[in-house]
């Protein structure tokens, strides 16, 4: 399933910020890449404005994962377009 290989690279890219690894952190974030052009049509639409957005802590909640990187300044599910 691919959105299982996307929150385990997800969060080996996480990993390798906490460590400084620069290798990891590279190959992490190849492996997302890979994935998402490879899966695209078959990922759900939020998941891959994430991805494409580089909004890789929405990807992960989203995700259903915990993250480790800053909360985002938006919810999961929405890019601060917010209703008043």
């Amino acid at each position: 399933m691919p959105e299982t290989e996307l929150k385990a690279a997800l969060i080996s890219f996480q990993a390798g910020i906490k460590a400084a690894d620069s290798p990891a952190i590279s190959a992490a974030l190849n492996r997302v890449e890979g994935l998402l052009a490879t899966h695209r049509a078959a990922l759900h639409p939020q998941l891959v404005h994430f991805l494409e957005g580089r909004s890789y802590a929405k990807a992960l909640a989203w995700l259903g994962a915990e993250s480790g990187f800053a909360k985002p300044a938006s919810p999961p599910g929405g890019c601060g377009g917010g209703h008043t």
